[in-house]
Order: structure tokens, then C-alpha cells, then sequence
């Protein structure tokens, strides 16, 4: 069994964590197969809305706390991680790191079901999702200080741009572990649901995303992420553009007609 299962059907991709045992922590492999995973999201025309979760009862621990208890770095791996601060670096760099930075080039909707605990880099991989569908009897926490860390895959820059400076920091430097309601009171996440309903919500929420107007919704999300660093002006020229071209396409037609006839629209 791999570390980690990709899939997709009906346009839906599903990146599932597989080291339950382990709640889901890193591994090499699975870091690989997450990368690989992502290249195949971003370079398709096909999939239309991806959905990140856990195996088993959690969703994911980050770091795998027995290979750093044996000194050997932060995830199980046949390579050296840990003999010179290079080594270090570069098991985040290549590996780790590499997963934002991919996330930062797909324009599908990403969606995370965190099902149960999300620690460390496991939460921050939550973090650099769209969208956070987590079970009312969920746990996160940003937990670095319990082992003298500091947040090496993205949290001094995703958790901010959600909760806030002053939360953030809080979040950071107590490693304080928040219920879902809690989370979902700070923004930190955006949906809480039952435990026993979480798939289902996800599903249907995938669904709803993946049945609308595509190059709209992928339009929608470049503009939203791009707007966090451009000028007003700048703003307004790209998305001027973004509708020049959305005005031509099939959907905006379709769209229109069913509003007119009172149906639902069918996107192609």
C-alpha cells in the first residue's frame, strides 16, 4: 500500500494521506506522490475540483515525530536529511515546500476534509487549501514550539492572510490546539459539520464546484489569490480581461438562458 492514494472520477480528484498508523505524518514517498499528484491537477483540462484528506482518524500529523525522536529528520527517507544544515534545509526545500509553491499554480478549487487531528505542517498543509471542511470532533493546532520549531512549510505565510497578525502569532507561539468550533470562530476554517456527515458534505460541495462554469471558477480564484499583491489599478485591468474572455464563452450564453427560462444551467 502506497502512503498516499490519487484519484479522480467525474472530474473530482481525491489526494488521500495513507499512513494511518502514523496519523498520516509525512514520508518521503508520500511527499513524492504529492507532488506528483499536484503536477498531474495543475497540468489538466479534465479535473475540475480537488479534495485533500486523511486515512483513518486523522487528517495529518506534519512531521513524523519517531523519525525526528531518532534524529533522522523530519520524515521517513532512505536519503540524508540531517548531517549538515544543507540536508536540512533542502528535505524542506525539495520535498515539503514544493507542495505550496504547486498549489500556488492550480487554479481548480482545492478543497481540504480534515476528519481529525491536524498538527504542525499537517494543519498548514489544511492552510494552503481554498477551502477547510473539518469535523465538529476535529483538533489543529500550529504545535512547532512543543519541539523547538519554527514553521518551515508555509505557516508564517498562510496563517495571517486567514486569522490575522495577532491570532496567528497566539496560534504559533502557545501551539495551543483548537476544537473545530473554535477554529471556525477565528476563520481559521470554513465549514464545521458532524463527523458522520463530513464526506458527504465534501462530496456534495466537490460536486456543486465541479458542475459550474469552469473557466469562471478558475478565473474567479487567480483573480481573488493575485488581487493579495496588486495595485487597484492593476486589479482592475486583469479582471477587465478576465471578462472580455468569459463573455465569449458557451457558459456565459448558457447561464444567461436558464436564468431567463428559469432552469438550472448546464455547464460544459
Amino acid at each position: 500500500m502506497s502512503d498516499l492514494h490519487f484519484e479522480v472520477r467525474d472530474g473530482i480528484a481525491q489526494i488521500i494521506l495513507n499512513r494511518p498508523d502514523a496519523m498520516n505524518a509525512f514520508s518521503e514517498e508520500m511527499l513524492d506522490l504529492w507532488i506528483d499528484a499536484l503536477q498531474t491537477v495543475r497540468d489538466s483540462d479534465d479535473i475540475r475540483v480537488v479534495i485533500v484528506k486523511g486515512n483513518g482518524k486523522g487528517f495529518c500529523a506534519g512531521g513524523d515525530m519517531k523519525e525526528m525522536g531518532a534524529g533522522r529528520g523530519f520524515y521517513r527517507s532512505d536519503e540524508d536529511r540531517v548531517t549538515t544544515g544543507l540536508a536540512r534545509k533542502n528535505s524542506l526545500w525539495k520535498k515539503v515546500q514544493r507542495i505550496p509553491l504547486l498549489l500556488e499554480e492550480i487554479d481548480q478549487p482545492v478543497i481540504a476534509q480534515i476528519n481529525g487531528a491536524a498538527f504542525g505542517a499537517g494543519l498548514d498543509m489544511a492552510l494552503m487549501c481554498d477551502i477547510r471542511i473539518v469535523a465538529e470532533g476535529a483538533k489543529l493546532s500550529e504545535s512547532y514550539t512543543k519541539v523547538g520549531l519554527v514553521p518551515g512549510d508555509g505557516a508564517a505565510y498562510f496563517l495571517p492572510r486567514i486569522v490575522g497578525i495577532d491570532k496567528a502569532l497566539d496560534m504559533l507561539w502557545t501551539a495551543k490546539v483548537l476544537t473545530a468550533s473554535e477554529a471556525k470562530e477565528m476563520g481559521l476554517v470554513t465549514f464545521v459539520v458532524a463527523d458522520d456527515e463530513l464526506e458527504g458534505f465534501t462530496e456534495n460541495y466537490a460536486k456543486k464546484l465541479a458542475s459550474g462554469p469552469q473557466t469562471a471558477i478558475r478565473f474567479i480564484k487567480r483573480a481573488v489569490y493575485q488581487n493579495q499583491t496588486m495595485s487597484l489599478r492593476s486589479s482592475l485591468d486583469m479582471i477587465s480581461s478576465f471578462m472580455a474572455i468569459a463573455t465569449e464563452l458557451d457558459d456565459h450564453r448558457e447561464g444567461v438562458k436558464a436564468v431567463t427560462e428559469k432552469r438550472k444551467p448546464i455547464f460544459q
